[in-house]
């Protein structure tokens, strides 16, 4: 596609809001409310729009998305269409929408244990799935992760596709993975978006924290970025046959 990576000044049309200080976020968020991005970014947006689960197909980079995702992202899901501090997480633009990474790895799987060299691939996921994906409200699959395929014998390669192509089969039937619901934090200034002193209460004396990234200080809970537990609660319908794949 050679999709321009570089958030700049040429995502907006017309006039800057404000000229003497340029703020991308406010600036394209003005303009997507007002019909000017750039021609490259509504195409996109229109696709996410229509779309019921969107797949990020990718090689890990640098533990992240490589640069041309990254600058989708940074384009794309502009404040006002994708979120709005009135509109994230499960309370997000795009609840009623799943989306799910699919991605290969150059390391092994074991490099990427609690206690592999490369760290947990659950802390690892956090920023992508929560801080991306479930803030703008999506409803995340767990990842399909193709372990080191580079170093893996073709027929490993092989059974690897296979296994990918049996799981989109069913994949509208999935359970999308927990993330803390909003309800469970303070969202007022003067409460400084915490978790409410009630719920951290009742907290205190589980074995795990909440999610990967609210670890309460405790133990993370068990793969929560990686698999869904068998009662997690899905929210929104299920997804069907619109798809993307980027």
């Amino acid at each position: 596609m050679n999709f321009r990576a570089i958030a700049t000044r040429e995502d907006i049309l017309g006039d800057l809001k404000n000229p003497d200080l340029f703020q991308y976020g406010d600036e394209t968020m003005h303009a997507w409310m007002e019909g000017r991005l750039s021609d490259d970014i509504v195409v996109e947006q229109r696709k996410v729009q229509e779309a019921e689960l969107i797949i990020f197909q990718f090689p890990l980079y640098w533990f992240s998305v490589p640069a041309i995702m990254k600058g989708w992202m940074d384009r794309v899901l502009a404040q006002g269409f994708a979120f709005s501090m009135e509109n994230m997480y499960n309370n997000g633009m795009f609840k009623d929408k799943k989306a799910m990474l699919a991605f290969s790895t150059g390391a092994s799987k074991s490099m990427f244990q609690p206690d592999g060299i490369n760290g947990d691939m659950n802390v690892t996921l956090w920023p992508l799935q929560n801080g991306t994906l479930h803030f703008c409200g999506f409803q995340v699959l767990a990842p399909q992760i193709f372990w080191g395929p580079a170093h893996c014998p073709a027929q490993v390669r092989t059974a690897m596709l296979d296994g990918w192509r049996d799981r989109l089969r069913g994949l509208s039937a999935e359970r999308p993975l927990t993330f803390a619901p909003c309800e469970l934090f303070d969202l007022s200034l003067q409460g400084g978006f915490l978790l409410r002193p009630d719920t951290r209460e009742e907290f205190d004396s589980q074995p795990h924290g909440l999610t990967t990234g609210h670890h309460l200080g405790k133990p993370l809970p068990p793969d929560n970025q990686i698999k869904a537990p068998p009662q997690s609660g899905a929210c929104g319908p299920s997804a069907s046959t619109n798809f993307i794949s980027t």
